[in-house]
């Protein structure tokens, strides 16, 4: 069971368990898949680290690994820790080791970072592959932005209130003009990163913040709640196109 509440474009639901936290992502990400598939042919789907590929388990079970159409999927990185693919802080390899492998999806349509390149260099390969996809009309732009605009980011969170590779009082939080940028001092190791910023993020048509333990509520209520501190952390300054979706269990919202 869930309790569910909108307030503006967010739409807020607290699970009493993480198995119906579980179910509940698999279907909104597969109605999404079908909406997105019948509307225009395709399905671009931004993952990000942490828990959030564990949580994406039903997928890989029916009804759902049978009804998606998979093939139809586009697969990007929200960020991505400058590892090679099989190393095991790579968001890559925990990705394909638990969805990927699992399901029918073309290889040419995931885009995974040059792992033999430096931060820099993988950020600016990253962002020049973005741009070739915008130009050859395989991703739309937001008409606000100019920014590509995909069609669901699956988005983590840390206890510090991070988002992506975006850390609290970093300046890349003010990146206005790159879509992919990198981080060298991520407080978080590894510390070489590279991240979607800001105006890549909040131009997806519905981002899904995915958030679970006691460790997080803070962040938590400070995005949810009546917050008063003017310094804010990077998860209050996700936002989306139509519809941003939090996906909480309930130590996460036990400060709500």
């Amino acid at each position: 069971m869930a309790e569910t509440y909108t307030e503006n474009k967010n739409k807020v639901q607290v699970f009493d368990s993480e198995e119906d936290l579980a179910v509940s992502l698999a279907k909104y990400t597969a109605d999404l898949s079908e909406k997105f598939c019948k509307e225009k042919g395709s399905f671009s789907v931004v993952l990000s680290g942490g828990y959030l590929i564990k949580l994406l388990r039903k997928l890989v079970e029916p009804p759902y690994i049978d009804s998606i159409e998979w093939g139809k999927w586009l697969v990007f990185w929200v960020d991505e820790r400058v590892v090679p693919k099989d190393h095991e802080d790579s968001n890559y390899k925990l990705a394909y080791d638990g969805l990927l492998s699992k399901v029918p999806i073309i290889p040419d349509n995931v885009y995974a970072i040059n792992d033999t390149s430096s931060a820099e260099g993988a950020a600016e390969d990253y962002e020049m592959r973005l741009k070739h996809l915008v130009k050859s009309n395989t991703l739309n732009v937001s008409a606000a932005t100019g920014a590509p605009k995909f069609d669901l980011m699956l988005l983590g969170m840390g206890p510090d209130g991070h988002v992506a590779s975006l850390f609290p009082g970093h300046p890349l939080l003010n990146e206005k003009e790159k879509w992919v940028t990198f981080i060298k001092d991520s407080p978080k190791p590894p510390p070489e990163r590279i991240t979607f910023t800001f105006p890549v993020i909040n131009s997806a048509v519905y981002n899904a913040l995915v958030i679970c333990g006691a460790a997080e509520a803070g962040p938590v209520q400070a995005a949810l709640g009546n917050s008063q501190n003017p310094d804010k952390l990077p998860v209050q300054l996700v936002s989306a196109e139509v519809e941003l979706a939090w996906f909480l269990d309930k130590d996460a919202a036990s400060k709500l």
